[in-house]
C-alpha cells in the first residue's frame, strides 16, 4: 500500500484505454480525484472510461486535447484546475508507436512520433509545472518512458529516440523544479499486453517473415518473470510515484519490465 492521499487531483493523459486507463483506475482507488484526457477521436471511449471510474466511486472530469498542441494542453490544465480546484499530479502518459525500418522511414513519420511523445510530454510537463508553481504547494510530474529509453529495439528507432528524450527531459525538469517542491520522474514499461504492442508484434512479425505473435513471443523470452506485463503492473509503480512515499525521489526513470533490462 502506498501512503494515503487526501484531496489530490491527478491528470492522466492518453487514459481512454490501455496503460493510461489502468493508471487512472489505480489512482482513483488510491483516493485521487481524476482528470482523464485523450484525443477527439477517442472521445466516446474516454467518456465511457470516465463513467466506469465514477461507478467505482471516483470523482472524475474529462478534457479532450491533443498533447502536441500547446494551446490545447494549456486549456486542458486550466479546465482541470477549474473543475477540481487544483492540479497535484500530472501523468504525461499519452504516446504513439510506429514500426518502420530507418531506411524506409520518412520524415513525416519521424515527426509524428516526436510530436506526440517528446513535444507532447514537454508541453504537459511545462503546463503542469506552471499550474503547480502558481498553487505554491509543489506537486508530482510523471512521464511515460519505456524500456527503449535504455535499450532501443530495431524497427522502433523513432519510438526509441523519443523515449530516450523523455528520460533526459525528466532529469532536466527535476533539476529545474526541485526548488518549487515538484518532483519529476518517469516509468519505463517493457512488453505490455496492449493494443500498442499488438501493433508492434504485427509489424515486426511481417518484417521478419514469421507468423503473427511470434515476434512478441521472441522478445518475451527475455522476461525473467516469465510473462508479458499487464497495464496494472505499470499502474502500481505510478501509484507509488504519485504518492507521498516517493517525496524524496526525483529525476529517475524506473523500469517496470519483469527483468528484461537492468539499469
Amino acid at each position: 500500500m502506498t501512503a494515503p492521499v487526501s484531496g489530490s487531483v491527478a491528470l492522466v493523459t492518453g487514459s481512454a484505454r490501455g496503460i493510461g486507463k489502468a493508471i487512472a483506475a489505480r489512482l482513483g482507488r488510491d483516493g485521487h480525484q481524476l482528470a482523464l484526457n485523450d484525443v477527439e477521436a477517442n472521445r466516446d471511449q474516454l467518456e465511457a472510461t470516465a463513467d466506469e471510474l465514477r461507478g467505482s466511486g471516483a470523482t472524475v472530469t474529462t478534457a479532450v486535447a491533443d498533447v502536441s498542441q500547446p494551446e490545447q494542453v494549456k486549456a486542458m490544465v486550466d479546465k482541470v484546475a477549474a473543475d477540481l480546484g487544483q492540479l497535484n499530479v500530472m501523468v504525461a502518459n499519452a504516446g504513439i508507436a510506429r514500426v518502420t525500418s530507418l531506411l524506409e522511414m520518412d520524415p513525416e513519420e519521424w515527426d509524428q512520433v516526436m510530436n506526440v511523445n517528446v513535444r507532447g510530454t514537454f508541453l504537459c510537463y511545462k503546463a503542469a509545472a506552471e499550474q503547480m508553481i502558481k498553487q505554491g504547494n509543489g506537486g508530482k510530474i510523471i512521464g511515460a518512458a519505456s524500456i527503449v529509453a535504455f535499450r532501443p529495439f530495431a524497427l522502433l528507432a523513432h519510438y526509441s529516440a523519443s523515449k530516450w528524450a523523455v528520460r533526459g527531459l525528466t532529469q532536466a525538469a527535476a533539476m529545474e523544479w526541485a526548488k518549487h517542491g515538484i518532483t519529476v520522474n518517469a516509468y519505463g514499461p517493457g512488453i505490455v499486453g496492449t493494443a500498442m504492442w499488438d501493433l508492434i508484434d504485427e509489424k515486426l512479425s511481417a518484417e521478419e517473415g514469421i507468423p503473427r505473435g511470434e515476434a512478441l513471443k521472441k522478445y518475451s523470452e527475455s522476461i525473467l518473470m516469465g510473462r508479458v506485463s499487464e497495464p496494472d503492473d505499470v499502474a502500481k509503480l505510478v501509484s507509488y510515484l504519485a504518492s507521498p512515499d516517493s517525496d524524496y525521489m526525483t529525476g529517475q526513470t524506473v523500469l517496470i519490465d519483469g527483468g528484461i533490462q537492468f539499469s
